[in-house]
């Protein structure tokens, strides 16, 4: 099955209005048992092909994007950003509000993008993770403090699958200045479940 998404996928304005409202209440509830906060300033979104595709919704309902082409853009820009079989996909915000708090932050923060993993299981059965960094968004970064939005994956080969079922899973920052480590829920791993056995 392809996951990505096509411009069949992708409603008109006012189509999109009439099923606006219940589209984003569920996306919503989804996207709260796909958020996992790791440490105080940084959450990850699991993206999904539904996530990505409320996304180009409201980027074309705010742009008033209404044309083909303009919506080609949009699927070329979001499309890398659905998982792929056998991976994971996220978001990765890196959230400092105040000056203050990137005075801290920011000099410290340089190389984070290299020190982030899943961890799948405990003890000597545990398997790390390293997660990758999608590659166009690689090719914007510079090696100093990478910015607020990040957009990793996590290969999950399909010999992991029943090891991610019977956990734990946690994501985890190994980096000096920010060592965190957050346990999924067993709402979550479920959710994920859906990417890794569509």
């Amino acid at each position: 099955m392809n996951r990505k998404l096509t411009l069949d996928d992708i409603a008109d304005q006012r189509a999109y209005e009439r099923e606006r409202e219940q589209f984003r209440s569920d996306i919503i509830a989804v996207k709260t048992r796909r958020r996992v906060s790791v440490g105080p300033i940084v959450t990850f979104v699991f993206e999904s092909r539904d996530t990505i595709r409320f996304q180009i919704q409201e980027m074309a309902r705010v742009e008033k994007l209404a044309t083909d082409q303009a919506i080609e853009i949009e699927l070329d820009t979001y499309n890398p950003l659905i998982p792929a079989p056998g991976e994971l996909s996220s978001t990765m915000f890196i959230e400092m509000v105040t000056e203050e708090e990137q005075r801290h932050w920011k000099p410290l923060l340089v190389g984070i993008l290299d020190t982030i993993s899943l961890r799948i299981g405990d003890g000597e059965r545990s398997t790390v993770v390293k997660a990758e960094i999608e590659e166009s968004h690689a090719e914007m970064l510079t090696r100093e403090v990478p910015p607020s939005v990040n957009y990793i994956r996590f290969p999950i080969g399909d010999d992991m699958v029943d090891a991610f079922v019977r956990g734990p899973v946690s994501v985890a920052i190994d980096h000096p200045e920010y060592s965190e480590t957050a346990l999924l829920s067993e709402a979550t791993v479920a959710e994920l479940l859906t990417d890794l056995r569509p």
